[in-house]
């Protein structure tokens, strides 16, 4: 492994710097998208790189964090959490290049104290998925519209013992059209929009499983599952909150992971249906797969789901920590004092 001294240089200083080590310090535009060299990122931002020629990986760390990128890939481990980048990560002579997108919208906000506005949440809007004529996804006699409303149900529970109020799309296996999910959390004030699934896989099914959580996807960017999207990558009214949308996402998914020992499968980017007209900060969580020999056993169990519940839960409070003054976290309920921060590690 290569190791690089902390750059706070100069621009000069900086360009001396970068071609020493061998890399060139250029930016690119690759298939008509901007990209920066990670090095000048990490160098502005009191980062250290390191680079493991076997692996193709390079890790950007500061004292508090560690950023790890692969050529090719288009995922990052941010703190210890999995996150999909909108663009691939490319090398130029041993040089990494990271979208300018990516930074914007992804790594930056997850790596920069919060710099918007926020408030205390009081209101919580759940969304079992699918229901009535929807069954979801089917593994065996199993059926996701059951055991997405049972977990919203037991979350509910959670939620309004932690001193939160809760709205529900649906209390009963009924279909409810897709546009009216967030409709309802918009139209009572909700400051959160929580929508509950589980997921199924025909593809090597015994080693698929984990959790993913969905947040709106940013202008300009494809989906992390771009199925029907087209070219439809303009804006949503979701993407007025969407950098607290993705920290909703990464605060619930490193609590789901971390707490219940489960494999990563990423902080996702979607536009669906009940992510896009969502005026509150949104996300949809696939809590696990039905289809894997062990998880779903447990998904269709109900000690498992009231741990499914508890970790949204604390994830739910540690995204309220992130975002709102100590002083007034401190003073009001529900007690965040367990609460997780990629900013604390």
């Amino acid at each position: 492994m290569i190791r690089l001294h902390r750059l706070r240089l100069r621009p000069a200083a900086l360009l001396i710097a970068l071609a020493a080590a061998g890399f060139s310090a250029g930016a690119a535009t690759i298939n008509g998208h901007a990209y920066t060299p990670l090095l000048t990122w990490a160098g502005a931002n009191h980062f250290q790189l390191t680079r493991n020629a076997e692996s193709d990986e390079f890790t950007a760390r500061s004292a508090a964090r560690k950023l790890v990128f692969e050529k090719d890939s288009n995922i990052a481990n941010i703190n210890g959490v999995r996150v999909a980048l909108s663009f691939p990560v490319a090398v130029d002579h041993g040089q990494p290049l990271v979208a300018d997108l990516d930074f914007a919208k992804t790594i930056n906000p997850l790596v920069a104290a919060p710099s918007v506005p926020a408030r205390r949440i009081r209101t919580i809007c759940l969304d079992p998925g699918h229901g009535g004529k929807d069954a979801g996804y089917h593994y065996g006699a199993h059926n996701e519209k059951i055991y997405t409303l049972a977990l919203a149900r037991e979350l509910q529970a959670q939620l309004q013992a932690a001193g939160y109020k809760v709205l529900i799309t649906r209390s009963t296996d009924e279909y409810v059209d897709l546009p009216a999910r967030p409709a309802l959390a918009n139209r009572r004030g909700a400051d959160l929009f929580i929508s509950l699934h589980f997921n199924c896989s025909t593809i090597d099914a015994s080693r698929v499983q984990g959790p993913e959580t969905y947040c709106i996807t940013p202008v300009g960017a494809s989906s992390s599952n771009a199925q029907g999207e087209g070219a439809n990558h303009g804006p949503a009214v979701a993407n007025r909150v969407e950098q607290k949308s993705l920290w909703l996402a990464y605060e619930v998914q490193h609590s789901l992971v971390s707490r219940l020992g489960t494999e990563d499968r990423e902080v996702r980017r979607a536009r669906f249906a009940v992510l896009r007209d969502a005026t509150m900060p949104a996300i949809l969580i696939e809590s696990g797969y039905m289809s894997h020999p062990v998880e779903g056993r447990k998904i269709f169990s109900t000690a498992y789901r009231r741990q499914l519940a508890t970790a949204i839960l604390r994830g739910i409070q540690d995204y309220q920590r992130l975002t709102v003054p100590r002083a007034v976290a401190a003073a009001e309920k529900p007690d965040l004092t367990n609460a997780h921060s990629p900013h604390d590690l």
